[in-house]
């Protein structure tokens, strides 16, 4: 099977190529350029690899939760590669390609979602796959929901931008934490391999992204609020 994966939910953007197992990838921190380095990035990939689109099987793309732009942008060019050629496409979380990137058997994953909030969920190595043990959700740190048992890892920058407020609503589950994971497009293809294999791809027309949130910025009275010091009662 040959795929690409896209992902572009955070600054950084990476595309990766999966040939029978062996994969290839570039990454690159593009600020708010996604949308100008994707298709190049692609195009320089497939080139190396010697591989034309027209020989792919089928495309992955990281669906969320992440930067609105990012994850529009992933998704369309998804979408536009795959209605082109008539290939299926399949949307993996970017939650999800964290875990896979970490390493670890048991993972949180915790993405910025801005205006005081993160993004995460938590995971734990079954074998060859990964089992959801809290769904995505969006939520203010200190509020977290918190796994049962222990010995997780944290990932992600949610712990980068909010450590001190997660590392106490999750008080007891984690055992170490590396907020320099981030998800990426060899993650996304890994993920995404077996589930094409298995039958799960889509239809270009049914992929979407996962948005856990409709706002996508504070209002200046609501950016006040939150600079302001919590009063001591």
């Amino acid at each position: 099977m040959r795929l690409i994966a896209i992902e572009t939910a955070t600054e950084w953007c990476s595309v990766a190529l999966w040939h029978d197992g062996e994969t290839a990838a570039l990454e690159t921190r593009a600020g708010n350029r996604h949308a100008e380095r994707v298709l190049p990035m692609l195009e320089q990939l497939l080139a190396s690899a010697g591989i034309s689109i027209a020989q792919l099987d089928a495309i992955a793309f990281g669906a969320g939760p992440g930067s609105f732009t990012g994850l529009r942008i992933g998704c369309g060019v998804a979408q536009g590669l795959a209605f082109a050629r008539d290939l299926p496409v399949l949307g993996i979380s970017t939650l999800e390609a964290m875990a896979e990137e970490s390493g670890a058997p048991r993972v949180i994953a915790a993405l910025d979602a801005r205006m005081g909030e993160v993004y995460l969920a938590a995971y734990e190595k079954t074998g060859e796959s990964w089992r959801e043990v809290l769904a995505p959700g969006c939520a203010a740190p200190e509020r977290v929901p918190c796994p049962a048992g222990g010995d997780w890892t944290g990932c992600g920058n949610g712990f980068t931008a909010y450590r001190a407020a997660l590392e106490t609503a999750l008080r007891g589950a984690l055992r170490d934490c590396a907020p320099q994971v981030r998800p990426s497009a060899v993650a996304v293809a890994r993920l995404a391999a077996p589930r094409f294999a298995a039958g799960a791809g889509m239809d270009a027309a049914l992929a979407a992204p996962l948005y856990l949130r409709d706002k996508v910025a504070l209002t200046t009275a609501e950016q006040q609020r939150l600079k302001r010091p919590a009063r001591v009662h």
